[in-house]
């Protein structure tokens, strides 16, 4: 799939706001499942790049401007080897050298919160404190 540096640099910060913590306490899966979640959006067509899926509004929290890791997003740099991870992780899922491990799935959520959407819905895999759904 093609993708350019906008798309790179874009799921790089994604994964670095959503699932940075994961890291050290579960390791890459976590990290993956997110970019696979994103990538899922895009082959399902949901927008027509990868910017377009990780910056679509009220999709990924961290791009919101009132959530707290926006800041963080916006100034993370390769000089901290968690967002170096999360850029490697957004280059071998995006030129897809890792495989899907969520299997398709295109929603997630935090075990902490219970969106609408998962009311009457069960994972189809958990990654870390994730939970990761299809629903299209």
């Amino acid at each position: 799939m093609d993708f350019s540096e906008q798309d790179l640099d874009t799921l790089s910060r994604t994964i670095y706001g959503e699932a940075r913590g994961e890291f050290y306490k579960f390791g890459l899966a976590p990290l993956i499942a997110v970019a696979n979640v994103i990538f899922n959006r895009k082959k399902k067509k949901f927008e027509k790049t990868i910017h377009e899926v990780c910056k679509a509004p009220y999709q990924f929290s961290c791009w919101n401007k009132n959530d707290p890791n926006f800041l963080e997003i916006n100034t993370a740099n390769k000089s901290l080897v968690i967002f170096r991870k999360c850029w490697e992780v957004a280059e071998n899922v995006l030129s897809e050298k890792w495989p899907d491990l969520t299997d398709g799935c295109d929603h997630y959520h935090a075990k902490s919160i219970k969106p609408y959407w998962a009311v009457y819905k069960e994972p189809k895999r958990i990654f870390g404190s994730h939970f990761f759904y299809v629903l299209r």
